[in-house]
């Protein structure tokens, strides 16, 4: 038989999760409410970028365990927090109730070299980055047509109005080798 979960559990573990992915990469506040998402940063970041879409998506082998996840962080932030004399606002989750600073030095502690979950902290910290490096968990062109904040800030190129990636100068300033002679025009091979 299992325990019955408070119905704000779901709620607490997206918070939890959010507070983490914005440490990995701030954003700007979503309102003046927002207590996940610091403000460190001016721009999307990390939540905004659609990490928690990414997380929960079955793909990644980690959807399972997103629970686990937020428990351990918001235990390591209790933990955290005894340790340097903090009090934490129990109305949201200790590692949300911890400020940005807080937040980057505990992260800092769960990533170390030694750390013995550092496995697990590290996996999580790469979801968040792919979520903004790359969009992994939606189309390029849908990201971009969407103002998705990574891509845009890397000043990714859009595609053509046919939805395909053409690049009129080389990237290294320079051609590196020739078209193969079986390129078709829509550089497939014959």
């Amino acid at each position: 038989m299992s325990a019955e979960l408070p119905a704000d559990h779901e709620t607490r573990v997206v918070t939890t999760l959010e507070a983490f992915a914005d440490t990995i990469i701030p954003g700007a506040k979503r309102s003046g409410q927002d207590r996940a998402v610091a403000g460190a940063s001016p721009t999307g970041g990390a939540v905004a970028a659609g990490a928690m879409e990414l997380i929960h998506w079955d793909a990644t082998g980690i959807s399972q365990s997103l629970g686990d996840y937020a428990r351990a962080l918001n235990d390591h932030a209790r933990e955290h927090a005894g340790q340097h004399g903090l009090d934490l606002d129990g109305d949201v989750p200790p590692f949300v109730a911890l400020t940005f600073e807080q937040r980057t030095d505990l992260v800092r502690v769960l990533t170390a070299p030694g750390h013995p979950d550092k496995p697990l902290w590290v996996l999580l910290s790469l979801f968040c980055y792919m979520a903004y490096d790359s969009a992994a968990h939606t189309g390029t062109a849908a990201a971009l047509a969407a103002g998705h904040p990574g891509l845009t800030s890397m000043r990714l190129a859009r595609p053509g109005a046919d939805g395909l990636w053409r690049f009129p100068s080389f990237s290294y300033g320079r051609q590196l080798a020739d078209l193969h002679p079986g390129t078709t025009d829509t550089g497939s091979p014959e």
